[in-house]
């Protein structure tokens, strides 16, 4: 891209607010285009050993007086004799009925990994990749534009993403792999090991965050003889997306180009019979035609390209 040069308008449902990394709590942020069914907040921390309670609150607003409404209020409470969590809404500067879940996943000393999985109707929500609770809105999810955070909690990251468009129905948690560990910064070029090859519904997760002066972004599938019978390739040049043959053949994919400077991406290749489902940011892209044979034989992952890598999984 060139100085000054203006970025083509692109649908708020492929954009992806970018992950925040060890935010020093009480922590308040707004959450970018606020929240809508098929949205996921995912939570990683460290619980201290000395901790009483902490709260995440999904907000309708951040002023300070008057008090804003608090459309999901999320309480685990570790100093009782049987620590819980409380749920509830605030509306009106005046709490609702609360609702209380015994026998709380989380332990002071461990860490966890929390997802928010916000429905039509109602939030589910997960600790270390099973679900917890579910909560019944009071409010309009609408309303909420703010995330907020307090209390006894060592937060190390905290994620935005969009329900994995390959899980039926876009209603469950994603089969596992949303489930990650987010570490920043990853050595580029990355090579990851895939040590018994791809096999259906097995899932390639590749998170990201492009450079200020982007040239080109590259994943490639290759073999034990280091052939690459799968590449997809970013081009800044022109703006397009492609599928690359082993022979160099370029097959274009319909989709607005998101990999601009300081954008946040998700990449999702879902593994089916005779192929790979590919998605961007949540958003189902189509299908490659790969031999299944093909896919069993593949043995590394590898990125190369203009990109910060924060998550890698198989």
């Amino acid at each position: 891209m060139s100085p000054g040069e203006e970025l083509d308008p692109i649908p708020d449902s492929f954009i992806l607010q970018p992950p925040v990394f060890h935010p020093v709590v009480p922590y308040v942020m707004t959450i970018f285009g606020g929240l809508h069914a098929g949205k996921m907040v995912m939570l990683q921390g460290v619980v201290p050993l000395d901790a009483h309670r902490f709260q995440v609150d999904f907000q309708c607003g951040c002023s300070l007086c008057p008090r804003p409404d608090i459309a999901f209020h999320f309480n685990p409470r570790f100093h009782t004799t049987r620590p819980h969590v409380i749920c509830n809404t605030l509306h009106g500067g005046r709490w609702q009925r609360e609702a209380r879940w015994p026998h709380l996943a989380l332990q002071r000393g461990s860490g966890f990994l929390i997802l928010f999985l916000f429905g039509s109707e109602e939030v589910k929500v997960s600790v270390n990749g099973r679900h917890f609770l579910h909560y019944r809105y009071r409010l309009p999810l609408s309303r909420v534009d703010t995330l907020g955070i307090f209390g006894d909690i060592l937060v190390e990251a905290v994620g935005f993403l969009n329900i994995n468009p390959f899980v039926e129905g876009s209603r469950e948690y994603p089969a596992g792999h949303p489930f990650l560990l987010m570490s920043p910064r990853l050595e580029v070029p990355c090579s990851h090991a895939l040590p018994q090859g791809l096999w259906p519904e097995q899932v390639i997760i590749v998170r990201g965050l492009v450079l200020q002066e982007p040239k080109h972004f590259t994943l490639s599938l290759r073999d034990q003889a280091a052939r690459a019978p799968v590449t997809l390739r970013a081009s800044f040049t022109d703006r397009t997306l492609a599928w690359i043959s082993p022979w160099g053949r370029k097959k274009l994919i319909s989709a607005p180009f998101l990999f601009y400077p300081q954008r946040f991406f998700e990449v999702l290749l879902l593994c089916q019979e005779g192929g790979l489902k590919l998605a961007l940011n949540g958003q189902g892209l189509g299908a490659t035609s790969v031999n299944q044979q093909a896919l069993e034989q593949l043995r590394e992952l590898r990125i190369s390209g203009s990109v910060q890598l924060y998550c890698v999984h198989s």
